[in-house]
């Protein structure tokens, strides 16, 4: 998909490509994790720093990916994450819990009206953020593993849109079940939360009724567009250019929802240019990969509670404030410093 060329030169185009992304099923992946990174350089300085990595492993290869880095040596991600390195104050990277992501979608599908899903993720409800990060620190280890993680499967189910004929089966499957958990749990805050939910199994009738109608624009399940809608915020905080984007083919980036991103992002006067490449094409593609590949790595490493002091410092400077994360340890050591 490309757009017509502009009247005017855009602003510098922005390189982004996801790590993680696994399709409609989020909870039932090989990462828990999804980075969506975006760097801003150009085409012979992202060749110069694919060329720079290559050095660094001795070979230099036509096409670079995040495991090419990730099997280097610690010194190869340092120099790359580092003050001193290419990309430092030329990246961003958003990332995303997905269990939290679900859990999120998931409230503000049944008790926020979707409002959340249609904003591409920018507007969000305070209390329904609470509720999901209550619930999702604090679900794991009410319920247990496996009862958690049929929470989690169930939720998925409801929000997919797999098979739009099918309206109330998902939802009867998983308000049986919080019924279920509900009567585990003896008051707790986990609990009032269920409570909730259990009471609006005719709302969430309706709301999957209305997201199977609108599934073409606002996909609950789509995390890679509320990252777009944030890297698209990050690059145009000046106000003053349009915004261009080249980013590695990814079907759920379709041309609708991509205008509907600029009509609601920027104002009438900017555009949003966007252009899908095939990444061996683009080093500046290559490296967003690269990018994505590291941080997707190390975030998953920091949630397992192994992660990598150094170079968890390191990717703190390239990381969104507003990030989809609610484990509060692991965010404590990635999250921008304060």
């Amino acid at each position: 998909m490309e757009t017509p060329h502009p009247t005017i030169t855009p602003a510098r185009e922005i390189a982004c490509d996801e790590s993680g992304w696994e399709g409609a099923n989020l909870v039932a992946g090989n990462s828990d994790v999804i980075a969506y990174a975006s760097v801003r350089l150009s085409i012979g300085e992202a060749a110069e720093c694919l060329r720079e990595l290559g050095g660094r492993d001795g070979h230099v290869r036509q096409v670079y990916k995040a495991s090419h880095v990730l099997r280097a040596d610690r010194s190869t991600l340092a120099s790359l994450l580092g003050p001193a390195g290419p990309i430092h104050g030329n990246a961003f990277v958003h990332l995303t819990e997905k269990a939290y992501f679900v859990v999120g979608r998931l409230l503000d599908f049944v008790l926020g009206q979707s409002a959340e899903a249609a904003s591409a993720g920018v507007v969000a409800d305070r209390r329904l953020t609470g509720l999901a990060t209550t619930l999702s620190r604090e679900g794991p280890g009410t319920f247990g593993r496996d009862r958690w993680q049929a929470f989690l499967v169930a939720s998925n189910a409801v929000l997919r849109t797999k098979r739009p004929r099918n309206v109330r089966e998902p939802v009867d499957a998983f308000v049986d079940l919080v019924e279920t958990l509900a009567k585990l749990d003896g008051g707790s805050r986990v609990g009032a939360i269920l409570d909730e939910l259990r009471r609006n199994r005719s709302v969430a009738y309706a709301a999957r009724a209305r997201l199977l109608e609108h599934r073409a624009l606002q996909p609950a399940l789509e995390p890679l567009i509320p990252s777009l809608a944030r890297t698209i915020l990050h690059w145009s905080r000046d106000g003053a250019s349009d915004v261009s984007i080249v980013h590695d083919e990814q079907s759920a980036l379709t041309e609708r929802r991509i205008r509907r991103l600029e009509h609601q992002l920027l104002p009438p006067e900017r555009r949003l240019w966007f252009t899908q490449v095939d990444s061996r094409t683009d080093p500046r593609v290559q490296v967003a990969d690269v990018l994505a590949g590291v941080a997707r790595r190390l975030a998953a490493d920091e949630l397992r509670d192994r992660g990598d002091t150094e170079l968890g410092e390191l990717l703190r400077a390239y990381i969104d404030p507003a990030s989809r994360w609610s484990d509060e340890r692991s965010w404590s050591r990635l999250g921008p410093a304060r």
